[in-house]
Protein backbone atom coordinates (compact mmCIF):
# COMPACT_ATOMS: atom_id res chain seq x y z
CA UNK A 1 0.00 0.00 0.00
CA UNK A 2 1.34 3.69 -1.06
CA UNK A 3 1.85 5.98 1.51
CA UNK A 4 -1.07 8.20 -0.16
CA UNK A 5 -3.30 5.18 -0.01
CA UNK A 6 -2.37 4.71 3.97
CA UNK A 7 -3.41 8.34 4.66
CA UNK A 8 -6.61 8.12 2.45
CA UNK A 9 -7.72 5.13 4.49
CA UNK A 10 -6.86 6.31 7.55
CA UNK A 11 -7.85 9.56 7.06
CA UNK A 12 -11.52 7.95 6.08
CA UNK A 13 -11.35 5.96 9.04
CA UNK A 14 -10.72 8.95 11.69
CA UNK A 15 -13.70 10.86 10.38
CA UNK A 16 -16.01 7.71 11.19
CA UNK A 17 -14.58 6.89 13.98
CA UNK A 18 -14.57 10.21 15.01
CA UNK A 19 -18.64 10.47 15.38
CA UNK A 20 -19.51 9.37 18.81
CA UNK A 21 -20.77 5.88 17.45
CA UNK A 22 -20.93 4.41 21.11
CA UNK A 23 -24.24 6.84 21.15
CA UNK A 24 -25.55 4.07 18.07
CA UNK A 25 -27.10 1.42 18.06
CA UNK A 26 -24.92 -1.87 17.22
CA UNK A 27 -27.16 -3.02 15.10
CA UNK A 28 -26.99 0.44 13.05
CA UNK A 29 -24.92 -1.04 10.03
CA UNK A 30 -22.52 2.16 9.79
CA UNK A 31 -20.94 2.01 13.14
CA UNK A 32 -21.16 -2.04 12.66
CA UNK A 33 -19.15 -1.66 9.65
CA UNK A 34 -16.66 1.35 11.24
CA UNK A 35 -15.81 -1.10 13.65
CA UNK A 36 -14.70 -3.98 10.95
CA UNK A 37 -12.76 -1.50 9.53
CA UNK A 38 -10.57 -0.38 12.48
CA UNK A 39 -10.28 -3.82 13.40
CA UNK A 40 -9.05 -4.94 9.91
CA UNK A 41 -7.08 -1.34 9.17
CA UNK A 42 -3.01 -2.34 9.28
CA UNK A 43 -0.91 0.01 7.11
CA UNK A 44 2.14 -2.07 6.98
CA UNK A 45 -0.23 -4.98 5.57
CA UNK A 46 0.38 -5.80 1.63
CA UNK A 47 -2.13 -7.93 1.56
CA UNK A 48 -5.11 -8.14 -0.93
CA UNK A 49 -8.57 -7.16 0.03
CA UNK A 50 -10.91 -9.60 0.12
CA UNK A 51 -13.41 -10.42 -2.39
CA UNK A 52 -16.60 -11.69 -2.32
CA UNK A 53 -18.02 -13.96 -5.10
CA UNK A 54 -21.41 -15.32 -5.93
CA UNK A 55 -21.61 -18.40 -8.38
CA UNK A 56 -25.22 -19.43 -9.82
CA UNK A 57 -27.09 -20.10 -13.60
CA UNK A 58 -29.35 -18.23 -15.36
CA UNK A 59 -32.72 -17.96 -14.06
CA UNK A 60 -32.06 -18.82 -10.66
CA UNK A 61 -33.30 -16.14 -9.26
CA UNK A 62 -29.87 -14.67 -8.77
CA UNK A 63 -30.55 -11.39 -10.15
CA UNK A 64 -32.90 -11.06 -6.81
CA UNK A 65 -29.87 -11.94 -4.98
CA UNK A 66 -27.64 -9.73 -6.14
CA UNK A 67 -29.87 -6.73 -5.76
CA UNK A 68 -30.30 -7.55 -1.95
CA UNK A 69 -26.55 -7.74 -1.58
CA UNK A 70 -26.11 -4.76 -3.33
CA UNK A 71 -28.29 -2.62 -0.69
CA UNK A 72 -26.38 -4.18 2.06
CA UNK A 73 -24.39 -1.32 3.83
CA UNK A 74 -21.06 -0.68 2.26
CA UNK A 75 -21.16 -3.17 -0.91
CA UNK A 76 -20.12 -2.44 -4.68
CA UNK A 77 -21.49 -4.84 -6.59
CA UNK A 78 -20.38 -6.20 -10.17
CA UNK A 79 -22.88 -8.25 -12.28
CA UNK A 80 -22.63 -10.51 -14.46
CA UNK A 81 -18.43 -11.57 -14.22
CA UNK A 82 -16.72 -13.90 -16.14
CA UNK A 83 -13.40 -12.31 -18.30
CA UNK A 84 -13.04 -15.20 -20.68
CA UNK A 85 -16.94 -15.28 -21.42
CA UNK A 86 -17.28 -16.25 -25.30
CA UNK A 87 -20.84 -14.58 -25.24
CA UNK A 88 -19.81 -10.70 -25.21
CA UNK A 89 -17.87 -11.38 -28.40
CA UNK A 90 -21.30 -11.61 -30.22
CA UNK A 91 -21.81 -7.43 -29.29
CA UNK A 92 -19.66 -5.15 -32.01
CA UNK A 93 -20.22 -1.84 -29.65
CA UNK A 94 -17.96 -1.72 -26.15
CA UNK A 95 -16.35 1.20 -26.15
CA UNK A 96 -15.70 0.95 -21.88
CA UNK A 97 -14.86 -3.11 -22.36
CA UNK A 98 -10.94 -3.60 -23.01
CA UNK A 99 -10.98 -6.91 -22.73
CA UNK A 100 -14.05 -7.52 -24.71
CA UNK A 101 -12.03 -5.00 -27.77
CA UNK A 102 -8.80 -6.64 -26.83
CA UNK A 103 -10.96 -10.13 -28.06
CA UNK A 104 -12.69 -9.02 -30.93
CA UNK A 105 -9.51 -6.71 -31.84
CA UNK A 106 -7.63 -7.23 -35.62
CA UNK A 107 -5.39 -9.78 -33.62
CA UNK A 108 -7.30 -11.49 -30.92
CA UNK A 109 -5.63 -11.60 -27.53
CA UNK A 110 -5.29 -15.15 -26.31
CA UNK A 111 -7.12 -16.14 -23.13
CA UNK A 112 -4.06 -15.42 -20.75
CA UNK A 113 -3.77 -12.28 -22.27
CA UNK A 114 -7.38 -11.05 -21.33
CA UNK A 115 -6.71 -12.72 -18.19
CA UNK A 116 -4.26 -10.05 -17.06
CA UNK A 117 -6.38 -7.02 -18.79
CA UNK A 118 -9.25 -8.25 -15.87
CA UNK A 119 -6.45 -8.91 -13.15
CA UNK A 120 -5.11 -5.45 -13.84
CA UNK A 121 -8.36 -3.50 -13.97
CA UNK A 122 -10.01 -5.51 -10.75
CA UNK A 123 -6.84 -4.31 -9.00
CA UNK A 124 -7.26 -1.10 -9.00
CA UNK A 125 -11.29 -1.57 -8.18
CA UNK A 126 -10.40 -3.96 -5.35
CA UNK A 127 -8.17 -1.34 -3.70
CA UNK A 128 -10.26 1.51 -4.01
CA UNK A 129 -12.82 -0.35 -2.72
CA UNK A 130 -11.64 -0.78 0.51
CA UNK A 131 -9.72 2.62 0.65
CA UNK A 132 -13.42 3.39 0.40
CA UNK A 133 -14.29 1.09 3.11
CA UNK A 134 -16.28 -0.70 0.72
CA UNK A 135 -16.70 -4.61 0.19
CA UNK A 136 -16.50 -5.77 -3.75
CA UNK A 137 -19.07 -8.20 -4.64
CA UNK A 138 -18.77 -10.39 -7.97
CA UNK A 139 -21.92 -11.86 -8.95
CA UNK A 140 -20.28 -14.25 -11.66
CA UNK A 141 -21.97 -15.15 -14.71
CA UNK A 142 -21.63 -18.82 -14.62
CA UNK A 143 -23.95 -19.39 -17.72
CA UNK A 144 -20.88 -18.44 -19.95
CA UNK A 145 -19.19 -21.22 -18.61
CA UNK A 146 -21.25 -24.44 -18.20
CA UNK A 147 -24.05 -23.52 -20.12
CA UNK A 148 -23.32 -21.69 -23.28
CA UNK A 149 -22.35 -23.67 -26.07
CA UNK A 150 -19.91 -26.68 -26.14
CA UNK A 151 -17.95 -27.01 -22.23
CA UNK A 152 -14.51 -26.05 -21.87
CA UNK A 153 -12.81 -27.73 -19.55
CA UNK A 154 -9.85 -26.32 -19.93
CA UNK A 155 -11.28 -22.75 -19.68
CA UNK A 156 -11.05 -21.82 -15.65
CA UNK A 157 -13.86 -20.30 -14.04
CA UNK A 158 -13.83 -16.65 -12.02
CA UNK A 159 -13.29 -18.20 -8.65
CA UNK A 160 -9.67 -20.25 -10.32
CA UNK A 161 -8.84 -17.10 -11.53
CA UNK A 162 -9.11 -15.19 -8.33
CA UNK A 163 -7.82 -17.41 -5.94
CA UNK A 164 -4.21 -16.90 -6.87
CA UNK A 165 -4.53 -13.38 -6.27
CA UNK A 166 -6.80 -12.68 -3.65
CA UNK A 167 -8.37 -14.22 -0.13
CA UNK A 168 -12.22 -14.96 -1.34
CA UNK A 169 -15.48 -15.73 0.27
CA UNK A 170 -18.32 -17.25 -2.03
CA UNK A 171 -21.33 -18.81 -2.06
CA UNK A 172 -23.02 -21.29 -4.43
CA UNK A 173 -26.77 -20.04 -5.11
CA UNK A 174 -29.71 -22.44 -7.09
CA UNK A 175 -33.22 -23.24 -7.71
CA UNK A 176 -35.24 -26.51 -8.82
CA UNK A 177 -33.77 -27.14 -12.18
CA UNK A 178 -36.48 -27.83 -13.76
CA UNK A 179 -37.81 -24.27 -13.28
CA UNK A 180 -34.64 -22.88 -14.43
CA UNK A 181 -34.56 -24.59 -17.19
CA UNK A 182 -38.67 -23.70 -18.18
CA UNK A 183 -37.47 -20.59 -18.35
CA UNK A 184 -34.47 -20.64 -20.37
CA UNK A 185 -36.68 -22.17 -22.46
CA UNK A 186 -39.09 -19.38 -22.65
CA UNK A 187 -36.31 -16.24 -23.43
CA UNK A 188 -34.64 -18.86 -25.77
CA UNK A 189 -31.52 -19.27 -23.57
CA UNK A 190 -30.65 -23.13 -24.34
CA UNK A 191 -27.79 -22.56 -26.29
CA UNK A 192 -26.44 -26.06 -26.19
CA UNK A 193 -26.43 -28.96 -27.80
CA UNK A 194 -28.62 -31.56 -27.31
CA UNK A 195 -30.98 -28.95 -25.97
CA UNK A 196 -32.57 -31.18 -23.23
CA UNK A 197 -32.90 -31.38 -19.14
CA UNK A 198 -30.71 -34.14 -19.86
CA UNK A 199 -28.07 -32.36 -21.19
CA UNK A 200 -28.48 -29.58 -18.55
CA UNK A 201 -28.95 -31.16 -15.54
CA UNK A 202 -25.41 -32.97 -16.84
CA UNK A 203 -24.22 -29.47 -16.51
CA UNK A 204 -25.64 -28.34 -13.62
CA UNK A 205 -23.71 -31.15 -12.11
CA UNK A 206 -20.48 -30.32 -13.40
CA UNK A 207 -20.79 -26.66 -11.49
CA UNK A 208 -21.54 -28.24 -8.47
CA UNK A 209 -18.85 -30.07 -8.61
CA UNK A 210 -16.52 -27.45 -9.71
CA UNK A 211 -17.85 -25.43 -6.43
CA UNK A 212 -18.33 -27.94 -4.52
CA UNK A 213 -16.45 -27.07 -1.28
CA UNK A 214 -18.81 -23.68 -1.23
CA UNK A 215 -21.81 -22.99 1.06
CA UNK A 216 -25.08 -23.73 -1.34
CA UNK A 217 -28.34 -21.76 -0.78
CA UNK A 218 -31.30 -22.42 -2.77
CA UNK A 219 -33.71 -19.63 -4.36
CA UNK A 220 -36.84 -21.15 -3.10
CA UNK A 221 -35.27 -21.02 0.91
CA UNK A 222 -34.45 -17.49 0.27
CA UNK A 223 -38.24 -16.59 -1.01
CA UNK A 224 -39.78 -18.45 1.88
CA UNK A 225 -37.59 -16.92 4.78
CA UNK A 226 -35.88 -13.55 2.91
CA UNK A 227 -34.57 -12.07 6.60
CA UNK A 228 -33.25 -15.49 7.98
CA UNK A 229 -31.77 -16.30 4.67
CA UNK A 230 -30.51 -13.07 4.20
CA UNK A 231 -29.05 -13.06 7.16
CA UNK A 232 -26.81 -16.10 6.13
CA UNK A 233 -25.22 -14.61 3.14
CA UNK A 234 -24.28 -11.56 4.83
CA UNK A 235 -22.73 -14.52 7.49
CA UNK A 236 -20.99 -16.06 4.35
CA UNK A 237 -19.83 -13.21 2.97
CA UNK A 238 -19.25 -11.43 6.35
CA UNK A 239 -20.99 -8.66 4.64
CA UNK A 240 -22.96 -6.06 7.26
CA UNK A 241 -26.35 -6.67 7.48
CA UNK A 242 -29.19 -4.20 6.63
CA UNK A 243 -32.70 -5.39 8.33
CA UNK A 244 -34.28 -2.76 5.30
CA UNK A 245 -33.38 -4.86 2.59
CA UNK A 246 -36.52 -6.10 1.44
CA UNK A 247 -37.77 -2.45 0.89
CA UNK A 248 -34.60 -0.79 -1.10
CA UNK A 249 -33.68 -4.13 -3.50
CA UNK A 250 -36.93 -2.87 -5.96
CA UNK A 251 -34.66 0.23 -6.62
CA UNK A 252 -31.77 -1.40 -8.13
CA UNK A 253 -31.08 -1.96 -11.37
CA UNK A 254 -28.62 -4.69 -12.78
CA UNK A 255 -27.83 -6.98 -15.61
CA UNK A 256 -29.81 -9.90 -16.39
CA UNK A 257 -33.29 -8.93 -14.62
CA UNK A 258 -35.03 -10.96 -17.06
CA UNK A 259 -37.08 -13.14 -14.80
CA UNK A 260 -40.46 -12.33 -13.64
CA UNK A 261 -40.32 -8.46 -11.72
CA UNK A 262 -42.09 -7.49 -8.45
CA UNK A 263 -40.92 -5.51 -5.55
CA UNK A 264 -41.87 -8.28 -2.54
CA UNK A 265 -39.91 -11.02 -2.49
CA UNK A 266 -42.36 -14.23 -3.05
CA UNK A 267 -42.58 -18.07 -4.17
CA UNK A 268 -43.96 -17.90 -7.44
CA UNK A 269 -46.06 -20.56 -9.00
CA UNK A 270 -44.44 -22.82 -11.86
CA UNK A 271 -44.31 -22.00 -15.09
CA UNK A 272 -46.49 -24.21 -17.42
CA UNK A 273 -44.63 -27.14 -18.40
CA UNK A 274 -44.45 -27.56 -22.44
CA UNK A 275 -45.27 -31.21 -23.84
CA UNK A 276 -41.39 -31.13 -24.92
CA UNK A 277 -40.01 -30.78 -21.89
CA UNK A 278 -42.45 -33.21 -20.24
CA UNK A 279 -41.75 -35.73 -22.68
CA UNK A 280 -37.78 -35.33 -21.97
CA UNK A 281 -38.63 -35.61 -18.34
CA UNK A 282 -39.93 -39.53 -18.96
CA UNK A 283 -36.21 -40.64 -19.20
CA UNK A 284 -33.99 -38.03 -17.69
CA UNK A 285 -31.54 -39.61 -15.12
CA UNK A 286 -29.30 -37.38 -14.74
CA UNK A 287 -32.17 -34.58 -13.82
CA UNK A 288 -33.42 -36.45 -11.00
CA UNK A 289 -30.27 -37.19 -9.90
CA UNK A 290 -29.40 -33.23 -9.54
CA UNK A 291 -32.91 -32.76 -7.94
CA UNK A 292 -32.27 -35.52 -5.37
CA UNK A 293 -28.90 -34.23 -4.55
CA UNK A 294 -30.14 -30.37 -4.10
CA UNK A 295 -33.05 -31.94 -2.06
CA UNK A 296 -35.58 -31.08 -5.06
CA UNK A 297 -38.58 -33.32 -5.94
CA UNK A 298 -37.73 -34.29 -9.49
CA UNK A 299 -42.08 -35.39 -9.92
CA UNK A 300 -43.46 -32.16 -11.69
CA UNK A 301 -47.10 -32.67 -9.55
CA UNK A 302 -45.01 -32.74 -6.02
CA UNK A 303 -43.90 -29.54 -3.90
CA UNK A 304 -40.93 -28.54 -5.24
CA UNK A 305 -38.48 -28.78 -1.99
CA UNK A 306 -38.49 -32.85 -0.36
CA UNK A 307 -39.65 -33.14 2.93
CA UNK A 308 -36.18 -34.28 3.84
CA UNK A 309 -33.69 -32.57 2.44
CA UNK A 310 -31.07 -34.74 1.22
CA UNK A 311 -28.10 -32.30 -0.16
Amino acid sequence: MSGGDEQTLRARLERLLAADLTKVSESEPLSVRARQLAKQYDPTSSMQPVLRTVHHFACTGGTLLGKCIAVMPCVRLLSEVDPLSTMTRLRAFAPMDLAGLAAMSSRPLDDAGLVRIFLAGLDVLARDSRLEGRDLVLRDHSHSHFCFGDMRFDRPSLRDILTPHYPLLSLLWVRHPLDSFLSLVRQNWVRFEPATIEEYAGRYNMFLDHYAELDVLRYEDFVTAPESSMQRVCSILQLAYNPDFQALFPARSLSGDSGRSGSVISLRPRRDIPDGVRNMLADAPAYRRLCLRLGYAPDVDSPPILEQDSR
